[in-house]
């Protein structure tokens, strides 16, 4: 699409703040209102909106995509899409070490395991760990319980989510930053430590790290999203 409007305004809505170029609403792929729910969030969208210069691209508009997300994809099965999250737990990466006594075992023992304690102090929840990568199930319990959170979750809350989920492979980690438990560096830092710890070893990859570095890029920006869900300034 090329830039056809010359002002990007917003007009409240029962849905929110809703988005218009010269006057005319903004849709959303399938044709929904582009609204959105908080003023931060609004500013946000309405910003790259105008930072288009000829031609609309949207890997310059993240968060414009991930509006774009929740109200036509989440907001229209948010049990599916909850579940779809809440699955990472059942395979969290942080639960799956290598050999016991290795290097990188102690390695992941020392960033991993304060992640899990916080996710057991909070949820009240238990977690089996795994030597090696051959599937085990986590407690039953854990699985419910962590369901039961990913689902009280709000619609645009569940798109962020899933982009965290995917890119970290952790549930942990995804609830982590949704409850502000640690910098989002730091979470982020702990789902690369593999990859982090061969290029210890085996020193760095250029297209590795660039492959690394679009998927922080990525991940930073989801949580930048839950950011601007919250109220204030």
């Amino acid at each position: 699409m090329r830039r056809f409007w010359k002002e990007v305004t917003l007009e409240p809505t029962t849905f929110g703040q809703a988005v218009r170029l010269d006057g005319r609403p903004v849709k959303t792929p399938t044709g929904n209102v582009l609204a959105l729910p908080t003023q931060k969030m609004a500013d946000a969208v309405v910003a790259e909106w105008e930072a288009v210069e000829k031609t609309l691209n949207p890997v310059n508009m993240p968060m414009t995509g991930f509006a774009n997300a929740a109200i036509d994809r989440i907001a229209t099965d948010r049990a599916g899409f909850a579940a779809a999250i809440a699955a990472y737990g059942e395979t969290d990466l942080f639960c799956y070490r290598a050999t016991a006594g290795e290097a990188l075992a102690e390695r992941q023992t020392q960033i991993w395991d304060p992640w899990l304690r916080w996710a057991q102090e909070r949820y009240g929840v238990s977690f089996v760990i795994v030597e090696g990568i051959m599937h085990q199930p986590q407690p039953a319990a854990t699985l419910e319980t962590l369901r039961a959170v990913v689902a009280a979750r709000g619609t645009f809350e569940l798109a962020a989510m899933a982009k965290l989920a995917h890119l970290s492979g952790s549930l942990v980690a995804t609830l982590a930053v949704i409850e502000r438990a640690g910098s989002a560096e730091d979470i982020w830092n702990a789902a690369c430590l593999d990859e982090l710890w061969q290029e210890e070893l085996w020193g760095a990859d250029h297209w590795a790290q660039k492959n690394r570095n679009d998927r922080k890029g990525e991940f930073m920006a989801a949580v930048r999203f839950l950011d601007l869900l919250s109220p204030g300034t």
